[in-house]
C-alpha cells in the first residue's frame, strides 16, 4: 500500500510516518519509481508505535523494544540503555493508572445510558397505560 493508505488506516499524517521511517521504526520497500510500498503488516506496528509515543517512550526506546512489538518476538538486549527498565516501568505504571481512569469513566458511562433507558422505558410504558 502507499503512504496515503497507511496513513489514512492508521490515522497517522504521512510526516509522521516518513519521521518513523527516519527513525527505523517502519521500513518500506521502494518500488523502482523510489515511491514506498508498507506490508500490511505495518498497520498495526504503526498503530503501536503512535501508542507508545502517545505514553511519551521516546523513538529512541521504541527502536529497542521493535523486536517486542512484532511476531514471532525476539527480546534482544545487548544494547538497552541503562535507563530503559527504569523508563519503561515508568510508563507502564502511568499506562495502569490511565487504564484504570479510563475503565471508571466507561463504567460511569455505562451507568449514565442504563439509566436514560430505564428512565425511557418507564416513561413510554406509563404513555401507553
Amino acid at each position: 500500500m502507499r503512504i496515503g493508505e497507511l496513513a489514512k488506516l492508521t490515522d497517522t499524517p504521512a510526516r509522521s510516518l516518513r519521521y518513523y521511517e527516519a527513525q527505523g521504526l517502519i521500513e518500506p520497500r521502494r518500488l523502482s519509481n523510489g515511491y514506498r510500498e508498507y506490508d500490511d503488516y505495518l498497520v498495526d506496528r504503526v498503530i503501536q508505535i503512535r501508542g507508545l509515543i502517545d505514553s511519551g517512550i521516546p523513538t529512541r526506546i521504541i527502536k529497542q523494544m521493535m523486536p517486542c512489538l512484532g511476531q514471532p518476538r525476539k527480546i534482544v538486549v545487548d544494547d538497552a540503555e541503562p535507563e530503559l527498565l527504569t523508563l519503561l516501568a515508568q510508563e507502564r505504571d502511568r499506562m495502569t493508572t490511565r487504564i484504570e481512569c479510563l475503565t471508571r469513566n466507561r463504567d460511569a458511562i455505562d451507568g449514565y445510558m442504563e439509566a436514560v433507558s430505564q428512565a425511557t422505558a418507564e416513561r413510554n410504558s406509563l404513555g401507553a397505560a
